[in-house]
């Protein structure tokens, strides 16, 4: 059963009637066809021109998983999709298709948030965008949006339908306008597609819990534990404190569920084609619906094979290959971003290869961390080891996306080998970040809680604001305002960095106007229990309504946030066809980075970053000699316009950033 059906209505209203029976090969000689055949067929032949080179490798990738079993059946789901895409969202395939690395361009500026916590319902979302557009926001990453238990759904991640907009959220119809309007603003939607498990209340797992069997072979499900305990002798537990195990006994079913990440969350066997085919149908419906963007959720989960880690698997690679291939086929228009929490040189190669490429979009993780640690040890040599560290063999279609904050913790993933090398020890300093984050460390500036704190390893993660975390709050409340310009100082270093670092720069929604942690979550008992909702408080629009007082914490924020995004968007330093180098300099609180063209035509417009951790004025010169070019030239500020040479000592203040570009 797929999930969703296509109505010889919806066609006709549309006049893709046509369209359906042309693809399909069922074209009748008795159809009128002229007017809208002849508008259509441009489209057609686009499609069948794709899909004759796209296909044969497509047929690759599935018959290594599944042999021919299902492999028609999805081709007919493919069509189907394609034949209801509207006129608006083909119009938008051929502008893509025209400029396909639209997402790397200078002027992409993202932003996260959670619907309800903005703008409640999407009913009132249009009326915000005037608002988005103020901040230069052109790619907007909406949190879980799908129809979802009222309780159990882990933030949204808990997915009860794939298709249907969660009631709480607004109407399908709702989400639509919404979608249309951004388009007409120019604003790309990303929603996240959790590929790896459903919630316990959908439909299939009802189902399985009722006894059918073809909804049961869709998940894991175990009559005794055998197979489990084979499984838990080579997998990790991803929440070892809130949810141990991988695996939940369902009363129901009398029997032991896979649920990698909270016991409510079933697990999909993707070693079952309709479990794809059904997912890639879903996927097409919300790209006829306007996502440009799906954020392809804990992916390198989503192939089992017992006897391994479960992890990272091959076939992990072949799936994500297969959903973009379909994407190139029938919705070339929309790209994929995959969420893979690792080191970057075990991120990218879910990039994929320049004739095999895999995801468009992938998080830089480890830069925020080492941006965070950077702030918290006034070190900046880790930082430096991770940005000559990120891989450049990477397919041209590749884009990271950098970012301080997230709806996420922060865990404490940095490269172990660079802490050894910089002397430190890598348990003891995971300890430091983590008391220094939740402010228990002596001097810290910061105020957090933690998150999956373990007592038996010591291991945790952190929670908070940006400005939380970066000593807003504890400024406010020490009515100290020396401290609350530092504070302010510390999340403009860390969000200019993150736009400079070659990639999509992307703000968390509330960090513009220096939201601080809010504590009223406790209060809930459906949240009292998961410390990330001390930063997924709801925005202030108060707030945001009095940005022009500049006499007001937040009001500070936005303003020097926005004059830099004003003065950095577009540019050509900016977006993702740069490399990184970095530079060694006199003191370890201060940085310098290159950001320079990999295309060596325009190697004179590099971009030198030198970057003050501290919080102090520090004097600091450049030590390596093969840059002696670099010292010679004269170099502008981008924002100040003041005019600097790194021939000498050059004086950064506290928590100073300079973007110089060549005069």
């Amino acid at each position: 059963m797929i999930l969703f059906e296509i109505s010889e209505t919806f066609h006709l209203a549309r006049g893709k009637v046509y369209l359906y029976h042309l693809l399909h090969g069922t074209v009748s000689k008795t159809y009128n066809m002229k007017k809208k055949a002849m508008k259509n067929d441009i489209h057609i032949r686009g499609f069948q021109e794709r899909f004759s080179v796209i296909e044969p490798q497509l047929r690759g990738y599935y018959t290594s998983l599944y042999g021919e079993t299902g492999y028609e059946e999805l081709l007919s789901t493919v069509k189907t999709m394609y034949s209801g895409r509207s006129d608006q969202m083909l119009h938008l395939d051929e502008q893509r298709l025209a400029y396909p690395t639209w997402y790397q361009d200078p002027t992409m500026v993202g932003m996260m948030m959670y619907v309800n916590n903005f703008s409640e319902t999407f009913a009132s979302m249009p009326s915000r965008i005037e608002y988005l557009k103020s901040l230069g926001v052109t790619y907007l990453h909406l949190m879980p949006v799908f129809d979802m238990p009222e309780f159990a759904n882990d933030g949204g991640y808990a997915v009860s339908n794939f298709t249907k907009i969660d009631s709480r959220l607004g109407t399908d119809e709702e989400f639509n306008v919404f979608a249309e309007a951004c388009h007409r603003n120019g604003i790309s939607i990303c929603i996240d597609f959790v590929l790896n498990h459903t919630s316990d209340e959908h439909e299939w797992a009802v189902r399985a819990k009722e006894g059918d069997v073809e909804a049961q072979s869709k998940y894991f499900i175990f009559k005794d534990r055998t197979m489990p305990d084979a499984y838990e002798k080579y997998v990790n537990e991803v929440f070892p404190v809130l949810a141990p195990g991988n695996f939940t006994y369902n009363a129901a079913l009398s029997a032991w569920v896979l649920t990698t990440f909270n016991h409510y969350q079933w697990d999909l066997n993707y070693a079952n084609p309709e479990v794809l085919r059904e997912m890639v149908a879903a996927m097409l419906q919300m790209c006829n619906r306007g996502v440009d963007i799906f954020r392809f959720d804990a992916i390198p989960y989503i192939w089992k094979e017992w006897g391994t880690d479960s992890r990272n698997r091959p076939q992990v690679h072949t799936l994500v290959r297969i959903f973009r291939l379909i994407l190139e086929i029938a919705a070339p228009a929309t790209i994929i971003k995959g969420e893979v929490v690792m080191a970057p040189h075990l991120v990218a190669p879910y990039f994929g290869t320049e004739q095999e490429p895999e995801c468009h979009l992938l998080y830089n993780v480890t830069m925020m961390v080492e941006l965070w640690n950077s702030l918290a040890t006034r070190d900046t040599r880790m930082l430096t080891d991770l940005i000559e560290s990120i891989p450049e063999e990477v397919p041209d279609s590749a884009c990271w996306v950098n970012y301080v904050r997230c709806h996420d913790d922060i865990g404490w993933g940095f490269n172990e080998q660079s802490a050894r090398r910089q002397g430190y020890d890598p348990f003891f300093h995971k300890r430091f970040l983590i008391s220094f984050y939740l402010g228990s460390y002596p001097g810290s500036f910061s105020r957090g809680e933690l998150y999956e704190s373990d007592p038996k390893t010591l291991d945790a993660r952190n929670c908070g604001t940006t400005a939380s975390l970066c000593g807003l709050e504890k400024a406010i409340h020490e009515r100290d305002e020396y401290q609350g310009e530092l504070a302010i100082k510390r999340i403009i270093l860390l969000q200019v960095f993150a736009f400079v670092a070659n990639g999509i720069p992307v703000l968390y929604s509330g960090d513009e106007i220096g939201q601080l942690n809010d504590y009223s979550y406790i209060q809930d008992p459906h949240k009292g229990r998961d410390s990330r909702f001390l930063h997924r408080g709801p925005f202030d629009w108060g707030v945001a309504h009095a940005i022009g007082d500049l006499t007001r914490y937040p009001s500070q924020v936005y303003y020097r946030l926005n004059r830099y995004i004003n003065a950095a968007k577009g540019h050509v330093m900016m977006g993702n066809n740069n490399v990184l180098r970095s530079i060694l300099t006199s003191d370890r609180s201060v940085i310098c980075m290159l950001v320079i063209p990999r295309h060596p035509a325009y190697e004179h417009q590099m971009m030198v970053v030198l970057a003050n951790f501290s919080e102090h004025q520090k004097q600091v010169r450049l030590l390596e000699h093969d840059y002696s070019a670099i010292r010679t030239q004269l170099w502008t500020e981008l924002l100040q316009g003041k005019q600097v040479r790194l021939n000498d000592e050059v004086i950064t203040g506290p928590y100073e950033i300079l973007l110089l570009t060549p005069r």
